[in-house]
């Protein structure tokens, strides 16, 4: 850099984090809930900005679409002015927040007097608006093509969409289906970069897998490939003086021919200042070429590697046991007028999640605050399964529990019933809508609850829920080997998880390949 150039550059990087932290602690901290705002601190910005890719070009044309306090924008326009001093940076950085234009106009004007003192070039562009709003204007013949960028770099909203929002309708007509307000600036900054521009983002790691995201992950990978992934070991190093508690990756991605599928590097650290492990992987161990669901599996270190393909050598799909998991068919706010809050003549077992205890079904709780019973009549019928064996799985767990697949057996004997409602917060497997063989259900529990499922799910899933699409999606071990773990399973006391392990490790190490 030019001489006073190494002052500009640190006076840039002071001022703005100096900013970030006043407006993140002078911005009330509902508005920052209801806007889905979490500033990005200095080493975070500086290590997103590292992944971006520089190619010698006359302008480079960069678009933050949720800039705060432009934290990012000043972090990548330093790092191309260190690497490229005499570059010209178009920048064009969009933020809803009107108590925050203030600061990103000056956080702007710092990276313009920045590039002048080393020879280079800064001009702006601040969208004072909504940047969904912006982005989904129709271009035609009364209005502007809306420019296409080189580098989109965000650190986006982490906000749940409505269905009905005027948000989802519009990204949904522009790009994609998409859930949350993070996937929407994503697939909107995947719709405005140039061929062979770049997304570089630190974004929570739930768009990976599940079924909410499924059509924003195959809008993402028909137009992307990714090129670097990155994770940390614990979600508290991401914001570290924030209440955030996301599991986050920081990725970045080209836009480019689908065909074009090389290896990606993934890189692991402690926190950003720690040391970096890196290593290459296929593309197709990322994204497998068949799955229709397109889950995007992050294998950040060798024993991640290793569970994977552990995983992936178990014998057997879910269709290949003959069995179905569904989502508990009672939805408790639509049926109220049949629930009741205890046992009566004429109704059946309703099963929630505060019924699973130690691998079995406690029914009923007497006063507990969910009901226990739904009357049998010739509305709520379908929404029953008939008497048997079933393995029910929680649909949620907190961040903090144990285990993350939580499953439990329904067993007739313990319940005695003629029919069974299972409620809306659970997952159950089933045959054909029927019961499973006892030693099969018994068999599938102690596996949903062994330690090297749960070691893989955690590995390879970014959220906490646990969709039934997410278990259709499992591999599994086969039908006798799953009756051969269910009679290691032979009383009514629970396994403790060591016998558990046991019990399973034993019999999956089989080699036999019956169904």
């Amino acid at each position: 850099m030019a001489t006073g150039a190494p002052e500009a550059a640190t006076d840039l990087v002071i001022r703005t984090e100096a900013r970030r932290q006043e407006s993140s602690s002078a911005l009330d901290a509902k508005q920052r809930a209801k806007l889905g705002q979490y500033f990005t601190p200095a080493p975070a910005a500086d290590f997103i900005a590292s992944l971006a890719r520089l190619e010698a070009s006359d302008t480079i044309r960069v678009l933050d679409p949720g800039a705060g306090a432009g934290s990012l924008t000043a972090s990548l326009v330093l790092r191309i002015l260190r690497e490229q001093p005499r570059s010209h940076i178009s920048v064009t950085a969009c933020e809803v927040d009107p108590q925050l234009h203030a600061t990103l106009a000056a956080t702007l004007a710092d990276c313009v007097s920045t590039a002048e003192a080393v020879g280079g070039s800064v001009e702006v562009n601040l969208v004072p608006g909504d940047f969904i709003a912006w982005a989904t204007e129709d271009e035609g013949l009364f209005t502007e093509t809306r420019e296409r960028f080189d580098l989109v770099i965000m650190n986006p909203p982490y906000k749940k969409l409505a269905a009905n929002s005027r948000e989802r309708r519009a990204v949904t007509e522009k790009c994609t289906e998409t859930s949350n307000l993070y996937s929407a600036f994503m697939a909107l900054g995947v719709h405005l970069l140039a061929p062979g521009g770049q997304l570089v983002a630190i974004t929570p790691r739930s768009f990976a897998n599940g079924p909410y995201f499924r059509p924003f992950r195959k809008y993402f990978l028909d137009r992307m490939h990714l090129d670097h992934v990155h994770v940390f070991e614990a979600r508290n190093k991401v914001f570290a003086d924030t209440d955030v508690l996301q599991e986050n990756v920081i990725f970045s991605a080209t836009r480019t021919d689908a065909s074009d599928r090389g290896p990606v590097t993934v890189s692991t650290s402690k926190s950003y200042s720690s040391e970096i492990r890196s290593r290459s992987v296929r593309y197709a161990e990322m994204v497998h070429p068949e799955d229709r669901e397109f889950f995007i599996h992050i294998s950040a270190d060798e024993e991640d590697t290793e569970l994977a393909q552990a995983h992936a050598a178990l014998p057997a799909a879910l269709a290949d046991l003959s069995c179905q998991v569904s989502t508990g068919r009672v939805v408790d706010f639509r049926s109220k007028e049949h629930l009741r809050p205890d046992p009566v003549p004429g109704s059946v077992p309703l099963i929630y999640p505060l019924h699973m205890r130690e691998g079995g079904i406690s029914w009923p709780v007497p006063g507990a605050k969910k009901n226990n019973a739904i009357m049998l009549n010739g509305e709520t019928e379908k929404m029953t399964f008939p008497r048997g064996y079933y393995v029910v799985v929680k649909r949620l767990s907190s961040k903090e529990e144990k285990r993350r697949v939580v499953a439990a057996v329904f067993d007739p004997s313990q319940v005695p019933c003629d029919r069974i409602g299972f409620e809306n917060h659970v997952n159950v497997f089933h045959e054909g809508g029927e019961g499973l063989p006892e030693d099969v259900a018994r068999g599938l529990c102690l596996w949903l609850n062994s330690t090297l499922l749960d070691r893989f799910i955690r590995r390879f899933s970014g959220h906490t829920q646990v969709n039934a699409t997410d278990l259709r999606n499992l591999r599994y071990p086969n039908r006798k080997q799953l009756s051969e773990i269910g009679r290691g399973w032979d009383s009514g006391v629970w396994l403790g998880q060591e016998k558990i392990d046991e019990v399973v490790e034993r019999n999956i190490g089989k080699t036999e390949t019956g169904n």
